[in-house]
C-alpha cells in the first residue's frame, strides 16, 4: 500500500524536526539529510494507518539510523586524516533547529557539537532529545528500549561531561560582528600582541581540512601559541593566493549561534572560522576548510545578502 498525499503531508510536516535532531546527533548536515531521507523511505514501505502515533514512530526509526550511523562513524574517525570538527550552519539555516530556550541554542553551538563527540552514542542521543527538543525521559527510554530511569542517569551523565567543557557566552549578531572586527584588527596587526590579550591563557586553534586542504593535525594551545599561529595565518603572501586561487573575501557572519569568520573566493565559502567566546576572553578557533562540509554553507550563502567583505585575505 503506497503512501496517500495525507501521510506525505504529515512527513514534511515533521521533516524540519527531523533534521534538526539528525544534524544534532551527528554533526553533519550531508548525514542528518541521508539519515531523514532513509526515514522517509522506511515511512513510504511502511503501513501508515496501522501507526498510531507517526511522530514518535518517525523520531525512533531516525534515532535508530543516527545510532547506527555514530557507531560506524566512530571507526570512521579513527582514520579521518587530521582533527574532525562539525559541519558548520550559518544564520538562518533551518537545520539549526529551535533556539527558543539557552539550552537549545548552546545545544547546536559549534563548541558543543565538539564537545558531545565525547560523548557515547546513547548518552549523545538522551542529551540532544532532552536538551534541544525538551522530550520526556518517559519518551526517550520508550524510543531507545531502556527504563525511564535508565534515561535520566544517562542525561545527568551526558550533561555533567558537557559541562566539563567551555560553555560560551550568549551573543547576539551585533555582539558577534564586534567580536570579529575587533579579532580581525588584532590578526591582521602584524604583532602577537593584540593578538594574545583577546585570548583566554589557554586558548585554542583547530582546523578541519579532512586531507583535502593543509590544516594542522595537532591543534596550537595556549595563547602565545594560537597568536602566533593566527598572526601567520592571516599575513599577505603569493604562496597562499597560490594555494587557495585568489584572494578570498573575509566576511563577519554568525555560524551556530556564534561569532564566525566566513571565508568566500568566486562565491564559494571555503572556510568558516568559528570562535568560541567566554567571559575572558576568546577561549578556541574551530577552523573548518574541507570542501565536504562546506557545500551547504556555500548554497546558504548564495542565498543571503552579505554586504562588503571586511577585507580580503593573502
Amino acid at each position: 500500500m503506497g503512501l496517500t498525499m495525507k501521510d506525505v503531508d504529515r512527513f514534511e510536516a515533521a521533516r524540519p524536526r527531523l533534521e534538526a535532531i539528525a544534524y544534532r546527533l551527528l554533526g553533519s548536515a550531508s548525514e542528518a539529510e541521508d539519515a531523514v531521507q532513509e526515514t522517509f523511505l522506511r515511512w513510504q514501505a511502511a503501513d501508515a494507518d496501522r501507526i498510531e502515533v507517526p511522530e514518535a514512530w518517525l523520531t525512533k526509526v531516525l534515532t535508530n539510523l543516527c545510532l547506527n550511523q555514530l557507531t560506524s562513524a566512530r571507526a570512521r574517525r579513527e582514520t579521518y586524516v587530521g582533527q574532525w570538527l562539525p559541519e558548520p550552519l550559518l544564520a538562518g539555516d533551518p537545520m539549526l533547529g529551535p533556539a527558543d530556550t539557552a539550552e537549545q541554542r548552546e545545544s547546536v553551538s559549534y563548541a558543543v557539537l565538539a564537545l558531545l563527540e565525547r560523548l557515547s552514542p546513547n548518552e549523545r542521543v538522551v542529551y540532544v532529545l532532552r536538551e534541544a527538543f525538551d522530550y520526556p525521559h518517559r519518551e526517550i527510554a520508550g524510543l531507545l528500549d531502556i527504563t525511564e530511569s535508565a534515561s535520566q542517569q544517562i542525561f545527568h551523565r551526558a550533561r555533567k561531561h558537557v559541562a566539563e567543557g567551555r560553555v560560551r557566552a550568549e551573543v547576539d549578531e551585533a555582539a558577534a560582528r564586534r567580536v570579529v572586527e575587533e579579532f580581525l584588527a588584532a590578526a591582521t596587526s602584524g604583532r602577537t600582541e593584540p593578538l594574545v590579550r583577546l585570548l583566554t591563557q589557554d586558548a585554542v586553534a583547530i582546523g578541519d581540512g579532512g586531507g583535502k586542504v593543509p590544516a594542522r593535525a595537532k591543534a596550537f594551545e595556549g595563547a602565545l601559541a594560537v597568536a602566533t599561529f593566527l598572526r601567520g595565518l592571516f599575513k599577505p603572501g603569493k604562496a597562499k593566493r597560490d594555494l587557495v586561487g585568489g584572494s578570498p573575501g573575509i566576511y563577519a557572519a554568525t555560524a551556530n549561534g556564534g561569532p564566525a569568520l566566513v571565508a568566500v573566493l568566486d562565491g564559494r565559502v571555503i572556510g568558516v572560522m568559528c570562535l568560541e567566546v567566554t567571559d575572558e576572553g576568546i577561549a578556541a578557533f574551530r577552523n573548518q576548510v574541507n570542501p565536504d562540509k562546506l557545500e551547504r554553507a556555500t548554497r546558504r550563502w548564495a542565498a543571503t545578502d552579505h554586504g562588503e567583505p571586511l577585507f580580503l585575505a593573502f
